[in-house]
């Protein structure tokens, strides 16, 4: 039987690539959204032409009584749970003195207390068959902090505490959770970037590049693979070097 993977927010960017290679390594996948209903569907209707098994489902990570219908649909789909990526999540820069209270209420419930409630629904069936895999996406910010990110940052790096958190009470049950922390990549959220300050970012990346989605999910596929059992509660950047 083919294991199956949970992708949040796994429709655009780096959730997309994660999905998109997960399913063609031969996993079952779900691919969860919000507000990408159009780029799911594409997503799924063009990994089904190809014969794989993958499935959408909206799911707004912040509502915990989502992500519990979540959960159970990927087990009525598929009969079960093997991993889950937690890669939703929203972005903002503003100073500190312009941070709002929704600002931060926000960004605290979809990245951190998303991710909180999608390893909590999910350890739940991981339990009962002893075995599961749970990776978190951070970022780079929630270890070496952005100057007028801070409440994205805190909410990183928040995601990185509950990690080994987790990683010590869940190993006894055989699994494993880890965090990919990646730097600076090319998706949509750098699309209000020049390409002069692009050009800069990359400039201060050890390896002189804009990292891509596939380095990220690269990570991704090999956590969740056998060749990482023995890795559990750390944080993996993939940022070029950036964070050093």
């Amino acid at each position: 039987m083919n294991k199956t993977v949970i992708v949040t927010g796994g429709a655009t960017g780096i959730g997309r690539a994660v999905s998109s290679l997960l399913c063609r390594e031969g996993y079952n996948t779900v691919v969860a959204y919000n507000n990408s209903e159009e780029a799911a569907f594409s997503l799924v209707d063009e990994l089904q032409s190809e014969g794989l098994s993958a499935v959408a489902f909206k799911c707004d990570v912040s509502d915990s009584m989502q992500v519990n219908e979540l959960i159970d649909h990927a087990i009525q789909e598929f009969g079960k749970i093997d991993g889950i990526v937690n890669n939703a999540g929203i972005a903002q820069q503003k100073l500190l003195s312009d941070i709002t209270d929704e600002d931060w209420s926000k960004m605290i419930s979809v990245n951190l207390s998303g991710c909180f409630n999608c390893c909590r629904a999910a350890s739940l069936p991981m339990v009962r068959q002893h075995f599961g895999v749970i990776i978190n996406i951070s970022s780079m910010w929630g270890i070496v902090g952005a100057s007028c990110e801070s409440h994205y940052s805190a909410s990183k790096a928040g995601m990185i505490g509950l990690t080994k958190s987790l990683a010590k009470e869940l190993g006894p049950s055989n699994i494993r959770v880890n965090c990919v922390a990646p730097g600076v990549i090319k998706t949509d959220m750098l699309s209000a970037f020049s390409e002069a300050d692009l050009n800069i970012l990359a400039c201060d990346t050890p390896l002189e590049r804009i990292g891509t989605p596939e380095d990220v999910a690269n990570t991704v596929s090999f956590l969740l693979s056998e060749k990482a059992s023995f890795i559990t509660g750390q944080t993996i950047c993939v940022d070029g070097g950036f964070s050093l």
